[in-house]
């Protein structure tokens, strides 16, 4: 039988023949708060901006929008296959379906391994501010470590109890980026600003980066972090009452929603402190909180300290949720050992949270060695646009080929839809090749090789072992 014959309602097939369901309890509200919370303005934002100054010196603001456009090809591919395709797993079923049982293995291998990655790199980071709000802050990698599996220990909790618990910290979550990230930033512009507009473009080429064309590239990488995540919305499609229709609607809010909040911050942060300071603090963890209080006042200190904090929970518990539906998608396929795959009475695969936030805690242990960890948080970015990479890709054969036909989903786009797909694949595939690409002004003069090439070497040892796992079975 074709692709085409069973493609048709892939959804109704897949969730009627198998027991191991999911509670479909998510309306667009829910659904949107996820993908906001997993793409995360104060997450994504705070997390490069450091790394941006020190490395291209300023003048990003451009390359930051450049890459909010060309994610929002990215995800109107992903909305439409949603709206045909409304599975938990999203991506790597989509792969599976539309491109044959091992190129779904290879897409559900690099998919868990980057959010995995992903995980680590929020509950590292998110541990460190967690340390920073009780005082506690260390920069031995035991600490930082420690703090970190405590941040995932907390993410995991909320994944295991009672569904509304979650949903409650996760609009919490949104609530505290709406004020310690939007609110901010307003005050900021409106009150505090002390440059012109034509400041967002100056100062490009200052920092580490040998060149201003040098630096624009390293921009556009390091960019690529804040808007990752926004795929969070199709994973748990399964879960969402409506999905045709509420799935891609939430993928369009959640990336807009966070895209215009970040944009608009960075513009805000830019504008309101003098270059100098802003390169200066960049050197250190928490660049943010000292600029912020220096204008506000000592007092704020510590509010915003827990907003950051609530912030990066809501963003954790969320990738424990995002990530651990692919995982139980996987294992469904059997892909993965069956017992991922069981849910209990409450419809939570329990199995698949405690395998995910095992794996992370493994990686967290890499946090001991500031080389090793910077490998992970290289790959966490460098594996999903690999994802990226590989679904517009394989959306854009099977269209072309006349294996997947867009036209039987909810969202319509006729003609557009293949200058989207297109336009969305070439940019995933430079971007992945940009942030792979080895750069010793990223890492450090004194930076070992290995970890210069940290994306292609993990990427192409992930893609090694699928494919000698696959020749394995075929051949028992």
């Amino acid at each position: 039988m074709s692709i085409m014959q069973t493609s048709s309602h892939p959804a109704t097939s897949v969730v009627a023949e198998d027991p191991a369901m999911l509670n479909r309890s998510m309306g667009v509200w829910n659904s949107f708060t996820l993908g906001f919370a997993v793409v995360s303005p104060v997450v994504g934002l705070y997390a490069i901006i450091g790394v941006q100054t020190q490395v291209t010196g300023g003048g990003w603001f451009t390359a930051l929008a450049i890459c909010l456009v060309m994610q929002l090809l990215v995800a109107t591919v992903y909305a439409e296959l949603a709206s045909q395709f409304p599975i938990a797993g999203g991506a790597y079923k989509w792969a599976r379906q539309l491109g044959g049982t091992i190129t779904g293995q290879y897409a559900g291998v690099i998919y868990v391994c980057s959010t995995i990655a992903m995980l680590t790199t929020t509950a590292y980071t998110g541990g460190i501010w967690l340390s920073i709000l009780f005082d506690s802050a260390s920069t031995s990698g035991e600490m930082m470590v420690l703090w970190g599996l405590i941040f995932l220990l907390l993410c995991m909790l909320l994944n295991l109890v009672h569904d509304r618990v979650f949903r409650i910290t996760i609009a919490l979550g949104v609530y505290a980026e709406v004020v310690g990230s939007l609110g901010i930033a307003v005050l900021l512009f409106l009150f505090f600003r002390e440059h012109p507009f034509s400041e967002l473009f100056q100062h490009l080429g200052t920092g580490s980066a040998p060149s201003k064309t040098a630096a624009f590239l390293a921009a556009l990488a390091i960019a690529g972090w804040a808007f990752i995540g926004f795929d969070a919305c199709s994973t748990t499609a399964e879960e969402t009452c409506e999905p045709k229709r509420m799935v891609p609607r939430a993928i369009f809010l959640a990336l807009s929603a966070v895209g215009a909040v970040v944009v608009f911050n960075s513009a805000a942060l830019t504008l309101s402190f003098d270059h100098d300071t802003l390169a200066r603090t960049s050197a250190t963890f928490d660049p943010i909180t000292p600029l912020i209080a220096s204008h506000i006042g000592d007092w704020f200190e510590k509010p915003f300290l827990a907003i950051v904090v609530v912030a990066f929970l809501a963003c954790g518990a969320s990738v424990v949720k995002y990530t651990s539906r692919i995982v139980f998608s996987m294992a469904r396929e059997g892909n993965m050992p069956q017992r991922l795959c069981r849910v209990t009475a409450d419809k939570t695969p329990r199995n698949a949270v405690l395998t995910t936030v095992t794996m992370a805690a493994l990686g967290l242990l890499l946090g001991l060695s500031d080389e090793a960890v910077a490998l992970i948080i290289a790959f966490g970015t460098g594996g999903l646009y690999a994802m990226f990479a590989m679904t517009t890709g394989v959306g854009l054969f099977t269209r072309l080929t006349g294996r997947w036909n867009p036209a039987l989903g909810e969202l319509k786009l006729g003609k557009w839809g293949l200058v989207i797909n297109f336009l969305a694949f070439v940019w995933s595939l430079f971007e992945l090749i940009n942030i792979a690409w080895p750069r010793s002004y990223f890492a450090g003069a004194d930076a070992p090789w290995w970890q210069l090439w940290a994306v292609p070497l993990v990427l192409g040892g992930i893609l090694s072992c699928t494919t000698l796992s696959i020749l394995i079975r075929r051949y028992q």
